[in-house]
């Protein structure tokens, strides 16, 4: 061949040169640009032979980029209000090629060798340490950095800053700084513990070291999504690293713990083994989120995780019970595709389906696999099959302590021996797992999950000792095709009255029997809701499972209670269950006092609220939040306006007094005016329990003068841990006028950061004063809004199916459909907005289906 093709956009190419590895003279090439592949081509005078090395040099220059990704400019005020400018990095997925010319896909891996050059009152940090320092001129310095491990472009990183920083050395030698803009360093020592631990215990687990000399973690002022893994050194968004002890709510610890463990997470999944190709995306993401869950687990038992692990799969499932959903593993080819692999899918329902081979596994076989896949992968790239042939190995030496179970012989007739030749019966000890006495077929098990998209619904009979298994594909919508064609192996797992021991069943075909011991009063399905599947219990399975509630609900654990909160309003979708028996359900609300079961009755409750709230002609809306108000009263008037508790506890509090408050409930209402007018009295100087801010600036911020206060504010530094409390209360404001410049300003950047815009949208689209605000916005500012966010990008995504997520009449739906297929192909062709368009007409068939019926519901049932 006479040509090179690299990636290259954006760049000014001035002079290329090829030097043949024996030749002492490079010869000039001359340069062509194919700007729509974001490709440039190297022409070389005389063809090039295979097996020669040969090296290429290239001048070019560039502007830093005006948007969150590529060679990036960010900017920040000091204390004192002076503006000061950084450049930092975001290359993932495709844009390193914006910083230099490269073969910008994850399978080329390479060492890079970089050197910057700047001025002496800043620093530059790349992936390495530096190795040494040359001063050029008195107003220049050039770094040189140590040489890379092989790695992806994707991971490259640099910045050039005036950041501060403080450092520990882990356990096993490694040196962590964590970086931050100078005013802020002393809401760095959170992260820089946590990041310690965490590193100490991920290098423990995977009995893999390190393999480089430092870690550094840094906060970026202006940063798109919530954080990146680039080696050696993590960028985050501000919220998502810096905390205070004094002012941070438990909920923003629990959210920097997490995201610090998933980006470290990354440094083995993703950096050390790499997928081959996006479509595997999941192989890093899904990993990263997994691994948050069992890292913080040990590392800061406190924060007790495992209690947040369900909201993941529920929310999973909102999007894969769409037509439009996608596999987890999904052929991507342009950069607008690839970023759409950046979704619910890849990350959460991707972190489920390894939560549910764990539960299969056993934690024990899954760690054994997962160390395996590391170490024989290393620098190297994989597709979805290498992790599965790994995964089947590394339970072979285990399949056989799983096998020891009884056939009744007393009385058994012909039909509890199954024609596979092995009775389904209840196994004789606890620790007895899969029934099925052959190897595991890890890979054939999960293709199930990876290479179709959706999920199962399992539909379980009882009659006498006998239940009776079926599965199909759970789908949602008005003309879902047919589902026939999926079928899952799906890990089963059960508890009945009689036992509270995990009784466990592989489900393989369409449909199955398994025969009980006796006869029980209920049986429940998914147990602690580990399988990524939702369970329909047929004839009074149901009413079994309510009664049960109404009576003792701590006989199932909360994970369990929670899972039935959803199950059954994702049942009442899908027309296999009436509304009125998913309210019947929720009564028992009153007396729950867990945080998963009392979140996920908020979670299916209020949009329902909402829906009705937009067009309630008759106070059904009203009703319905009185309903809602009444259940959780109890729990609410408990709740002390302080920080103390566990952090479960605090964060319970928190989403319990900031409903309470902007669902206009009294007691709420008054206790938080009181709590802001001291507040204000003091221009900002009390300090206010963390836990219960949100909700005391929400009910501020209702009043003009209120509202005024809050932005002057959240202008303030001081204030900067608050920032996304103030905006959210600023963003429930009635005044129109408010609302739309809250959102210029976001577009703008200046005042309101332009990284916050899309959540900002988002909430003022939630109230009944901005809904029409918000959209009019979308559509006059789209443009501007892809130019800032990126086509493809979740935050774009975010923001199209949080507006249009409450719509849901027939006007509505055709604006949207209207507005969306106006724009050019590339854009209306977007994944998000055929989730936006199937969500709205779920939503209208939903409420022509159901509103009367939850008006008669809600008069006869006062509570």
């Amino acid at each position: 061949t006479s040509a090179v093709v690299l990636h290259s956009k954006r760049l000014h190419i001035t002079r290329a040169a090829i030097e043949a590895g024996s030749a002492r003279s490079a010869q000039k090439v001359r340069v062509l640009e194919h700007q729509a592949f974001e490709q440039v081509a190297l022409l070389a005078a005389e063809p090039l032979q295979a097996g020669q090395y040969y090296t290429l040099s290239i001048q070019y220059s560039a502007n830093l980029s005006e948007s969150f990704h590529g060679f990036y400019k960010s900017t920040y005020r000091t204390q004192e209000g002076e503006l000061r400018v950084l450049a930092a990095t975001q290359f993932e997925p495709t844009a390193a090629r914006m910083a230099f010319p490269c073969f910008d896909e994850p399978a080329f891996k390479a060492r890079f060798l970089i050197t910057i050059r700047r001025e002496p009152k800043h620093l530059a940090l790349s992936n390495m340490p530096i190795v040494k320092s040359v001063t050029i001129t008195p107003w220049l310095v050039e770094d040189h950095f140590d040489t890379t491990v092989k790695m992806s472009t994707y991971l490259v990183a640099f910045i050039v800053s005036d950041f501060k920083s403080i450092s520990k050395i882990t356990g096993h030698g490694v040196k962590i700084s964590v970086y931050t803009v100078p005013d802020k360093i002393n809401q760095a020592h959170y992260a820089l513990d946590a990041a310690v631990k965490l590193l100490d215990f991920y290098e423990d687990y995977f009995s893999i070291p390190y393999p480089l000399p430092k870690q550094d973690l840094a906060a970026i002022p202006d940063f798109q999504s919530g954080a990146m893994e680039n080696w050696g050194l993590t960028t985050y968004r501000e919220s998502a690293l810096l905390y205070d002890p004094e002012k941070s709510s438990a909920s923003s610890k629990l959210w920097v713990t997490m995201i610090i463990a998933h980006e470290l997470a990354h440094q083995w999944f993703g950096n050390l083994v790499t997928m081959e190709w996006w479509d595997d995306l999941w192989l890093n993401e899904g990993f990263a989120m997994f691994m948050e869950f069992v890292s913080v687990s040990v590392t800061h038992p406190e924060l007790r995780v495992e209690d947040y692990f369900l909201r993941r799969c529920f929310d999973a499932i909102e999007v894969d019970s769409l037509n439009s959903s996608h596999p987890i593993s999904t052929p991507v080819e342009d950069p607008a595709q690839i970023l759409e692999m950046f979704d619910n899918v890849s990350y959460q329902k991707g972190s489920c389906i390894l939560n549910m081979l764990r539960d299969y596994l056993t934690p024990d076989v899954l760690k054994a696999g997962l160390v395996q896949y590391l170490q024989k992968y290393s620098y190297q790239n994989t597709k979805n099959e290498d992790l599965w042939n790994i995964m089947t190995n590394a339970s072979i030496p285990y399949s056989l302590m799983f096998f020891n179970f009884i056939c009744p012989t007393v009385g058994s007739d012909k039909n509890e021996l199954q024609g596979d030749g092995f009775c389904r019966t209840q196994q004789s000890s606890s620790n007895a797992h899969w029934t099925k006495g052959e190897t595991l077929d890890v890979k054939a098990m999960m293709d199930t999950w990876t290479l179709q998209k959706g999920f199962p619904l399992v539909t379980v009979t009882v009659r006498g000792k006998n239940v009776h298994l079926q599965q199909e594909r759970y789908m949602k919508g008005v003309n879902s095709p047919s589902s026939t064609g999926y079928l899952w192996h799906i890990p089963l797992t059960y508890i009945t009255s009689k036992s509270d021991t995990v009784q466990r069943f592989l489900m393989t075909t369409k449909a199955d029997v398994i025969i009980l011991p006796e006869e029980v009063e209920w049986v429940k399905f998914n147990v602690d809701m580990n399988g990524y599947y939702i369970v329909h219990y047929e004839d009074d399975g149901w009413d079994r499972l309510i009664n049960l509630l109404k009576e003792n609900h701590t006989v199932i654990s909360s994970n369990d209670r929670a899972s039935l909160i959803n199950n059954v309003f994702q049942l009442v979708s899908i027309k296999k269950l009436s509304i009125s028996k998913a309210f019947d359900l929720t009564l028992y609300l009153k007396h729950e006092r867990q945080i998963m079961p009392v979140l996920q009755g908020m979670n299916e409750l209020i949009p329902i609220y909402r829906l009705m709230e937009r067009r309630d002609m008759d106070g059904t809306a009203k009703q319905l939040k009185e309903y809602i108000i009444n259940l959780f009263k109890d729990l609410i008037d408990k709740q002390s306006w302080s920080d103390e508790g566990s952090a479960s506890e605090r964060l319970l509090r928190d989403s319990l007094l900031l409903f309470a408050c902007v669902h206009r409930y009294q007691p709420c209402v008054d206790k938080a005016k009181g709590y802001f007018t001291e507040w204000q009295k003091s221009n900002g100087t009390l300090s206010l329990p963390a836990d219960v801010k949100t909700a005391v600036y929400a009910v501020g911020a209702q009043t003009s003068e209120g509202w005024d206060f809050l932005l002057s504010k959240y202008r303030l530094h001081l204030f900067n841990v608050e920032r996304e409390n103030i905006e959210l209360a600023l963003s429930l404001s009635r005044s129109k006028d408010k609302l739309q410049w809250l959102m210029d300003q976001g577009l703008r950047g200046d005042i309101v950061r332009t990284q916050d815009l899309p959540r900002i949208i988002v909430f003022v689209a939630k109230t009944p004063s901005g809904c029409h605000l918000a959209w009019t916005f979308l559509k006059e500012n789209w443009d501007k809004i892809v130019e800032k966010f990126e086509l493809g990008s979740n935050s774009v995504a975010n923001i199209v199916t949080g507006l249009t997520s409450r719509y849901s009449t027939r006007s509505q739906l055709a604006q949207v459909k209207e507005f969306f297929s106006s724009l050019e192909e590339k854009s209306a062709r977007l994944r998000c907005i055929q989730q936006a368009i199937e969500t709205i007409e779920d939503n209208i068939q939903w409420m022509d289906r159901n509103f009367e019926k939850v008006k008669t519901w809600l008069q006869n049932n006062q509570l």
